[in-house]
């Protein structure tokens, strides 16, 4: 099919217009035409997706079903897939359906709530495809807006603090990789993302302000880039916009941030910092690798005391991040494929654990796990499912969870052994706070009155967690689903970044015999 990236892409975006301009009323009848109408959009969007997956070959390397054309002011409208992002576009289509169906039960501006849902899938699409460094920027930044609304609207009692906090964070951060961006383009004459792959920026040291900056503009580009990634990531220290956000944020919102948007921070490493300034990244990776260890244990033992599922949750993530970003600056195979396994696996888990928790809260309107426990007598199969995504969380052996946390430390192991002994123990924390968790709300004796009355999950809630637990389960079993897929392009990367790791060396040393 010809231009199928921009029509998967544009879909949802027409689907919202369309409820924008001619679904009026907020009556009953109008709320329920406006979630028909998002779910039959979001389906349509994962179906015509799968052509781009039938479609795509895993031993071209290059960018394929590239779309090519003029745009604005000499820019150009560029897009295109490759092993690293054609697994997340295919994960974006999958989670989002789901979410509009987690979203059933909203009453409140049900047309607006749909409208930035369909917006917000066709803004992360367009990260994941865009190969123009101006369109990539606008699609990045332009998922701010919609996610911001979803949380300071539609959120907990603190939402709009939440939601200026997120809005803040991940906008601050963007404005360096901006200035970064003008200075590419002022460099190579292009915005063409594939051209400034086989680029080679300066990598000559100099000093700046009385400090000596080693590897040059690309150091100072890599830390610009690195400023946003970082925080969309979210990496230690500046993970803290992200606990607020999810408690705040409704269940739906929450899923959409922790299965896909904070993707976006890992596959920027993936297609900017590795390819483009591996001269930057090789002089930072001892910094990064820490920076991920410190986060995988720091964050476990504050999950270890949170008194909030979702906050507790949300910790969960920044550790899991921390695999990623370790897995990433290992920079060889085991690791880049265990960052990008980790990432998609982490979307399917991540989603579910929080709509583990809307299950609840939409029965008993609290977050607080003191409020709960003794559920397995009342919700047997909700408590076997919460136990199945708890297991994967903690990467059990047959779940996904296992595969990705396994091949980023056995990469990360080839680089740095200290780094992965440290960040090792945060699987013995990870099963300390899980299982805890899981023991208050499910097990014990059902004694508070309020519980008595709790009913087991609806058909609707069966149906959004049947396809993640197969995919949680089939990843575990069969992980040859991704790394076929992303096997060739992960080589390939790794193959780019050392031979330019080498020249740089080359011409050091050139520079030095003179």
């Amino acid at each position: 099919m010809d231009n199928i990236l921009s029509i998967v892409t544009f879909i949802p975006a027409i689907a919202a217009g369309i409820l924008a301009l001619f679904l009026h009323g907020d009556d009953a009848a109008a709320q329920r035409n406006a979630k028909w109408i998002a779910l039959l959009a979001t389906t349509v969007t994962f179906l015509v997706s799968i052509g781009i997956y039938t479609g795509f070959d895993p031993a071209n390397t290059g960018f394929q079903m590239v779309e090519e054309g003029g745009w604005l002011m000499g820019l150009k409208y560029k897009m295109g897939v490759d092993g690293i992002s054609v697994l997340f576009v295919l994960l974006t289509t999958f989670i989002m359906p789901l979410t509009i169906l987690a979203s059933w039960n909203v009453t409140d501006r049900v047309k607006e709530y749909m409208v930035a849902f369909l917006l917000l899938e066709t803004l992360m699409l367009g990260v994941f495809m865009a190969l123009d460094l101006v369109l990539f920027y606008l699609f990045f930044e332009a998922g701010l807006i919609p996610m911001f609304l979803i949380i300071g609207i539609w959120g907990g009692k603190d939402r709009v603090y939440a939601s200026f906090k997120f809005f803040l964070y991940t906008f601050l951060g963007s404005v360096l990789m901006l200035v970064a961006m003008v200075a590419m383009y002022a460099d190579a004459g292009t915005t063409d993302i594939e051209a400034l792959m086989t680029h080679q920026f300066s990598s000559e040291s100099f000093s700046v302000l009385g400090i000596y900056v080693v590897g040059g503009m690309q150091t100072l580009m890599f830390l610009a880039f690195f400023a946003s990634f970082a925080v969309k990531m979210p990496m230690w220290p500046v993970h803290t916009w992200l606990p607020d956000a999810h408690v705040q944020a409704p269940t739906a919102g929450s899923v959409v941030l922790a299965a896909i948007l904070l993707k976006m921070g890992g596959y920027g490493f993936l297609r900017f910092s590795l390819p483009m300034f591996p001269v930057g990244s090789a002089v930072m990776t001892d910094l990064v690798l820490w920076m991920s260890a410190i986060a995988v244990v720091y964050t476990s033992l504050v999950a270890l005391v949170q008194e909030d599922m979702k906050k507790l949750i949300a910790y969960s993530s920044v550790a899991h991040m921390g695999f990623v970003t370790m897995g990433i600056f290992a920079a060889n195979q085991q690791g880049i494929d265990g960052a990008i396994f980790q990432m998609l696996s982490h979307g399917f888990i991540s989603a579910a654990l929080f709509l583990c928790v809307g299950v609840i809260y939409d029965r008993m309107h609290t977050r607080d796990i003191e409020a709960y426990g003794g559920l397995v007598i009342r919700m047997p199969a909700y408590a076997l499912v919460f136990m199945l995504f708890t297991m994967a969380n903690v990467g059990l052996p047959g779940t996904s969870g296992f595969i990705g946390e396994f091949l980023t430390l056995m990469g990360a192991f080839q680089v740095n052994t200290w780094v992965t002994a440290v960040a090792a123990t945060g699987v013995i924390f990870s099963a300390g706070y899980a299982l805890w968790l899981y023991r208050r709300v499910v097990f014990g004796d059902l004694i508070k009155e309020s519980l008595k009355a709790m009913t087991d999950m609806s058909s609707r809630e069966r149906l959004i967690f049947a396809p993640l637990i197969v995919m949680t389960i089939l990843l575990g079993i069969y992980p040859s689903l991704v790394t076929d897929v992303i096997g060739q392009s992960t080589a390939a990367l790794i193959s780019n970044y050392d031979t330019a790791l080498a020249a740089a060396d080359a011409a050091t040393q050139t520079a030095a015999s003179h």
